[in-house]
């Protein structure tokens, strides 16, 4: 309610105050936005790391733990779908031009992407949960990754990896669906 019996000023004055504090307010929000995305690429990065340190290998090229997704998957389901695609494609190029050359950040954007858009839908389409989202994006991965494999060494014989990998994105992406709901019940509600 606007009292019209006080000076022009102080009505300016007033307003101009809640206008200031809206934008300090905006200001707060998009501080604390971008310091979560540097916190969630940051915790990308060091996963992507800690994931080289680890001596997996099963004696087929492709299959790893995605220690990454990890991040993304809880990034998908506190901050929302624009974060995670950020955070996702954000440690990719970082990672890519960090530890890896050209070619492992194009295999790397092929899963990357693929597996994110299939993670986007599964949790869209409200049928998957948080490990069935995981599941997806750890085969959908492998899938993205192996279609660029066939088209760099123009061979379709890279797809008797298929069965391997898949199974492989079933395992690895339930371990890091079940490792980002454990996470995700213990995070505060910001």
């Amino acid at each position: 309610m606007i009292r019209t019996d006080l000076p022009r000023r102080i009505l300016i004055r007033r307003g101009s105050s809640c206008s200031r504090r809206t934008m300090k307010n905006s200001r707060n929000k998009t501080a604390e936005q971008t310091a979560r995305f540097g916190m969630f690429v940051a915790l990308a990065m060091i996963m992507s790391y800690i994931e080289t340190l680890i001596p997996f290998s099963f004696g087929v090229p492709g299959i790893k733990l995605g220690l990454a997704n990890l991040v993304t998957m809880v990034c998908l389901f506190t901050e929302g779908i624009l974060p995670a695609a950020a955070v996702s494609l954000t440690r990719i190029v970082l990672v890519g031009l960090t530890f890896g050359n050209l070619s492992s950040m194009l295999y790397s954007l092929a899963g990357g992407i693929l597996s994110l858009v299939c993670m986007i839908a599964a949790k869209k389409s409200g049928l998957f949960g948080r490990t069935g989202v995981s599941i997806i994006g750890g085969v959908m991965h492998n899938a993205g990754q192996l279609a660029v494999a066939a088209a760099v060494v123009e061979n379709a014989n890279v797809f008797w990896y298929l069965p391997v990998l898949m199974a492989s994105g079933i395992v690895t992406g339930a371990l890091i669906g079940l490792l980002a709901a454990l996470v995700m019940e213990r995070l505060p509600s910001f």
